[in-house]
């Protein structure tokens, strides 16, 4: 049998109350709707252990086209747990990172829009400005501005 290997990540998931919120913010920051639609049945439950269930989803894809974010609306079973809000060192807890080309304009627009910095846009060793915003539904979003060509 021949040993299995990685070919590539296709999506990082998250579980949102308001699919339009949460394309709307993430088109802001750069990505593009690929594709929505309802996942419902015994089937998708099958996978995720919560046997019928239903949800609405919406893939959206970095401008490269090489990264996709499933972001999900549950509409049953109910959600029955929230740590969106939860401090970066939480056991479990995810965050999204972006590279960005211009990090302070794109804070700016982004804070007009509702999004809060967590504490402050910080140089990395001259090779990345980074910072964590809390972006809709209190969603941590990290930004990554490349200084140096690597």
């Amino acid at each position: 049998m021949t040993k299995s290997k990685l070919i590539e990540m296709n999506n990082v998931g998250i579980v949102v109350e308001n699919l339009d919120d949460a394309i709307s913010f993430f088109t802001e920051i750069g990505l593009s709707l690929e594709g929505r639609a309802m996942v419902d049945g015994e089937w998708s439950g099958r996978i995720t252990g919560l046997k019928n269930q239903s949800v609405e989803i919406a893939m959206m894809i970095t401008p490269d086209g090489h990264s996709r974010l499933e972001l999900s609306r549950f509409i049953s079973p109910e959600i029955i747990s929230d740590h969106r809000k939860a401090p970066v060192n939480s056991l479990g807890y995810l965050r999204v990172m972006f590279r960005v080309d211009n990090i302070d304009e794109l804070v700016v627009r982004l804070t007009q829009k509702g999004a809060v910095l967590v504490d402050e846009v910080v140089n990395y060793q001259n090779i990345y400005r980074l910072c964590y915003i809390r972006g809709v539904e209190g969603l941590l979003i990290g930004l990554a501005e490349q200084i140096t060509k690597e």
